[in-house]
């Protein structure tokens, strides 16, 4: 008989179920390829040692990156996507756009948090490359884990009976917000590799924590971020998916304008203003260049 579960970890050809009773049982799909994803709500059949993946039920929603060549799924049905960068190592304005791209077109909301703010010259550095987004309306926060509880508490009482993706490049704190956002975040590793019966790294699957024992707020933890491609993106509907430049398109006397080199386009007469930032343009030209590549099969 088939039992409803909740997908909490991705291995391989494997996932770790949870039970609607909080057990965790592993289990594999029904065909070669294991299409699950963390996140997923899915049917599964119990057998001798393991279990069965028998359906995946309907998502809401899917977050996942593509390059040239394949295709990433993070992870589904999640409530929003927090981007954590920090003042230092400075990060990647191209890297964090194609994130807030790739949720915009997921119909996902994303936030963005700058960690490290004791870095007094750096955090302010870093703090003016975030005001073109917080005029396009996303949220930003500043915490510093170590150094600001209180910061840190209030950003984790806005992720509350919410599934949270938390994406990051390495060197930010991505492990230290986990640890400290759930202190019991060891013992469940353990649990997984028990469940897994094997040594084999956890570290670098995706995996959902539960924040709270009652289980309505989750932080999901996914590898992935050092590399973002955003293929599944038509060039001529990136600027939809930037809100700086989406706000003027209308403008343009070409319906099919591409804002690079057209007579009449509002894009770069907004430019030329100052209302979207010389930063912000390059990245629209770096990224369109990047989708007009021809497609390697």
């Amino acid at each position: 008989m088939n039992q409803p579960g909740l997908v909490v970890s991705g291995h391989g050809r494997h996932v770790l179920i949870e039970t609607e009773s909080g057990e965790r049982i592993l289990c594999h799909p029904r065909g070669k390829k294991n299409l699950a994803l963390v996140g997923d709500r899915v049917a599964w059949l119990a057998s001798k040692d393991e279990g069965t993946i028998e359906k995946i039920l309907p998502r809401k929603n899917e977050f996942y990156r593509q390059d040239e060549l394949r295709t990433k799924s993070f992870a589904a049905n999640i409530d929003q996507l927090l981007i954590l960068i920090a003042a230092e190592p400075e990060f990647s304005e191209v890297q964090l756009s194609k994130a807030l791209i790739a949720a915009h077109a997921a119909h996902i909301n994303a936030l963005i948090v700058l960690n490290k703010a004791d870095l007094i010259e750096p955090f302010q550095a870093a703090w003016k490359r975030l005001a073109p987004y917080e005029e396009m309306n996303y949220e930003v926060r500043a915490i510093s884990i170590k150094e600001n509880k209180e910061a840190f508490k209030a950003l984790l009482a806005s992720l509350q009976n919410k599934v949270t993706l938390l994406l990051g490049p390495s060197g930010v704190g991505k492990s230290t917000f986990i640890n400290t956002a759930i202190p019991h975040t060891n013992l469940w590793t353990q649990e997984i590799s028990q469940a897994l019966n094997s040594g084999k790294h956890t570290t670098t699957a995706t995996t959902l924590y539960w924040v709270d024992s009652q289980r309505h707020t989750a932080l999901i933890d996914s590898p992935g971020f050092q590399s973002f491609g955003i293929h599944q993106i038509d060039p001529h509907a990136l600027g939809r998916y930037m809100p700086d430049i989406q706000a003027h398109l209308s403008g343009c006397k070409f319906y099919n304008c591409t804002h690079l080199h057209e007579p009449q386009c509002a894009v770069q007469a907004a430019v030329k203003q100052g209302l979207i930032t010389a930063s912000r343009y390059r990245i629209y030209q770096q990224l369109f260049d990047e989708l007009s590549q021809p497609k390697v099969y």
